[in-house]
């Protein structure tokens, strides 16, 4: 399971599921490439709980880099799209970046960590879940600041 977001100028992107989901094929089939070009992003399995982590937070915009946005145009509404895509406007984007590089990551650890921890059962040493996602923390930082200064819109597929 992976979180994939990519970074597209607004007038690139077409607002229509059918077309975004084969947008998103082709850029995940290029993933290593688009992710060294700084265009694309992932995060495997754990983006539920950095998304947790996240919410620690009590700031409003705390909810944008994880699962923030909204589903493009066609998207089904009876049932979860395959795959689920969400879309963050160029302002989103902006939020999301400001937010990730005004919180603090080792307030968010103090305040979600433990339970955080907890999940990932034991033999798992708390150093290790915490680089987990102080890593996971620092790539969504930068990728999200890139895409800000460039006035992107992100785009985030669900793959399972």
């Amino acid at each position: 399971m992976h979180l994939h977001l990519r970074a597209a100028a607004e007038t690139d992107l077409r607002d229509d599921h059918v077309w975004l989901t084969a947008f998103m094929g082709t850029a995940w089939e290029n993933h290593e490439v688009e992710c060294a070009a700084g265009v694309s992003d992932s995060v495997e399995k754990d983006f539920r709980t950095l998304h947790e982590l996240y919410e620690a937070s009590a700031v409003r915009d705390a909810w944008l880099p994880v699962f923030g946005g909204r589903q493009p145009a066609g998207a089904p509404s009876d049932r979860l799209a395959h795959p689920p895509l969400m879309l963050l406007t160029p302002d989103e984007t902006v939020r999301a970046a400001a937010f990730l590089t005004s919180v603090s990551f080792d307030d968010l650890w103090s305040r979600a960590g433990a339970k955080i921890h907890a999940s990932f059962g034991p033999g798992w040493p708390e150093t290790t879940v915490r680089e987990i996602f102080r890593s996971h923390h620092r790539d969504l930082r930068a990728f999200y600041a890139r895409a800000a200064a460039s006035g992107h819109t992100v785009l985030k597929a669900g793959w399972f």
